[in-house]
């Protein structure tokens, strides 16, 4: 059976909250935090923080499509988001923490379509959901201390993820995140 490789590209406010739901997972080869979005060629993170690149924080996944199907990419995607927040997520505020899912192909595109639609049919939240559907754009990489943050600095990690409000909001709507 030949290997397939595709990427889907998802910023949900910081990025090292979501590289771990997709880490890890059968079929999903590689998650980098990077920039994308914005109009300054090789941003820094200092520079995105300013909110002046026009980059929002995002997560590159390179995946297998038969075996993670990017459908089940996007439902892991909108759980680990408030796709209501138009103007960051949680306690990180700003254009740079803005949701989006970035489609690198026009199936992606309808599929990303088809689960926002199905995702405000289903009434989870009492707002409307407010996370953007966008062409791809160059993804810059992050400097190497963002990369798999959860692994390096888990205690830091936990703390934040929790301190943040992303760990109740997420057990409220969800029930998967454990309190602590």
């Amino acid at each position: 059976m030949t290997e397939k490789r595709e990427r889907a590209t998802f910023a949900g406010g910081c990025f090292w909250c979501m590289v771990k739901p997709f880490d890890e997972q059968p079929g999903i080869y590689q998650v980098e935090s990077g920039y994308t979005g914005g109009h300054k060629p090789n941003p820094t993170y200092e520079e995105v923080c300013t909110d002046t690149t026009g980059h929002k924080e995002a997560v590159q996944i390179t995946f297998d499509p038969d075996i993670f199907p990017y459908e089940k990419l996007l439902q892991l995607f909108w759980q680990q988001i408030d796709p209501t927040d138009a103007g960051g997520q949680f306690a990180d505020r700003g254009d740079s923490y803005k949701t989006a899912i970035f489609y690198h192909s026009d199936s992606q595109k309808r599929m990303a379509e088809e689960s926002k639609k199905e995702l405000e049919e289903q009434n989870v939240f009492n707002a409307p959901i407010m996370t953007e559907i966008l062409p791809a754009k160059t993804f810059y990489r992050a400097e190497e201390y963002h990369q798999d943050y959860y692994k390096k600095n888990s205690a830091h990690y936990e703390r934040y993820r929790f301190g943040s409000g992303r760990g109740p909001f997420l057990n409220h709507y969800w029930g998967e995140e454990d309190e602590r």
